[in-house]
């Protein structure tokens, strides 16, 4: 008898937290045209209406064609059209060529997401329901569900972004205030002491599988920066020439900048003397207190070499901020320096390399493609962004991009080695 009402309490908030999750992408895209959803500014990025029906096609894929009685797919096309990167899954449409699919039109995606939301919501009241035999893998997979949609909640801001910089017009997304009030506060130091640490998830919630397992690590001491590089700061970079000084920058990102004649971050434009940055309210001043982001990972090296300083590890991200957490309710903390802007301003590069942590196993079947197999030729990236759902990060969370990938709200903090 518990564990059937501890199932009907799970799947009951799952269900609210399904309908929650699934209208906030809709609102989303509510500001948006037929035709910005339908458009694709560059291969890395994908049109709006593909993430509505990706998103769907998770549900519909990996849930319903599962646990649904009677399944029967939306359409059968849908499959190949809208599977990201799931080999296990079949055959998949080409990512460079997502902007191509003028068809199913938007109307059609959205009648898609609806009736994949009806099965998924008698699913979910199925599972409810006093006699259901409660389902472990039903709940994880929902869980992992509703988190793979908010991750591309994500993305669907910073591709809209990058679609409208395009448009010589400059149009804003929204006139809503996206992010938090600029604190461009005196950089002060972090200090912390050499150990052993443990990082990684360590349960109570859900994680991505790349979290775990929760492992021992070794730190030498170190210091991190309380805040964020700002705009004013990554300014002075600009101007002292940095962009034109290959003893900053690592020899493939040299060759980067010179192949595509980069001088600033991807959203800075210049007018005679002013600095401009076009963001998801449109084009506006540069505003120096805001941190500085839509940097490249060669950038934030290179910024960091410029200053003296040095990325961290995410093992020394991770501890500082697992320790700000651990002390923060503790007599005495008051007065310390804190770390700010950690989950909510920008997601902060590491020179860690994305690879498994020890005895990392990914999932079986499918699902199990999610993170593993993009563990080569990637940094990690720590924190969260303006973009990131509320509640969506975690101080384990593990982002992870190319080197040279820009157009995501990606941050410099710096670290430097204790003296």
């Amino acid at each position: 008898m518990i564990v059937a009402e501890q199932a009907m309490t799970i799947f009951s908030s799952l269900l609210d937290r399904y309908e929650s999750v699934r209208s906030a992408s809709m609102a989303l895209a509510e500001p948006l045209s037929d035709e910005d959803c339908c458009v694709q500014s560059m291969p890395d990025a994908s049109p709006i209406k593909w993430h509505l029906a990706h998103t769907s096609w998770f549900f519909e894929t990996f849930i319903l064609e599962k646990f649904e009685a009677n399944f029967k797919p939306f359409h059968p096309a849908f499959r190949m059209l809208f599977n990201s990167y799931y080999n296990g899954v079949g055959a998949r449409h080409p990512r460079a060529r997502r902007g191509l699919i003028t068809r199913p039109s938007l109307a059609e995606v959205e009648d898609y997401r609806s009736q994949v939301d009806a099965r998924m919501e008698a699913l979910l009241l199925i599972a409810a329901a006093p006699t259901y035999i409660p389902s472990p893998e039903l709940e994880q997979l929902i869980t992992l569900g509703l988190n793979h949609e908010e991750q591309h909640q994500e993305l669907m801001l910073t591709d809209v972004l990058h679609l409208l910089s395009n448009n010589p017009l400059y149009p804003a997304y929204t006139e809503r205030r996206m992010e938090p009030a600029a604190s461009a506060h005196a950089l002060q130091w972090v200090a912390v002491p050499e150990g052993i640490v443990e990082i990684g998830h360590a349960g109570g919630g859900f994680c991505f599988d790349n979290e775990l397992p929760r492992h021992r690590h070794y730190v030498e001491p170190f210091e991190l920066a309380s805040r964020l590089v700002s705009n004013a700061e990554y300014l002075a970079f600009v101007k002292a020439g940095a962009y034109d000084d290959p003893s900053l920058w690592l020899a493939e990102g040299w060759d980067w900048l010179q192949a595509n004649n980069i001088s600033h971050p991807l959203y800075w434009h210049r007018s005679k003397d002013s600095w401009y940055e076009f963001t998801l309210n449109g084009l506006v001043e540069l505003d120096g207190e805001r941190a500085a982001r839509h940097v490249s990972f060669f950038e934030a090296d290179a910024y960091a070499r410029w200053s003296g300083a040095r990325l961290p590890t995410e093992a020394e991200w991770e501890c500082a901020a697992s320790r700000q957490a651990a002390l923060s309710g503790e007599a005495g903390q008051a007065g310390s320096v804190r770390l700010t802007q950690l989950l909510d301003t920008g997601w902060q590069w590491t020179c860690s390399s994305y690879a498994a942590y020890p005895g990392f196993q990914p999932a079986a079947g499918a699902v199990g493609e999610y993170n593993g197999k993009f563990m080569v030729n990637q940094y990690v990236l720590r924190g969260g962004s303006c973009a990131t759902p509320p509640g969506h990060s975690r101080l384990s969370y593990r982002n992870f991009f190319p080197s040279h990938a820009r157009w995501q709200f990606s941050a410099i903090r710096l670290a430097r080695s204790a003296a």
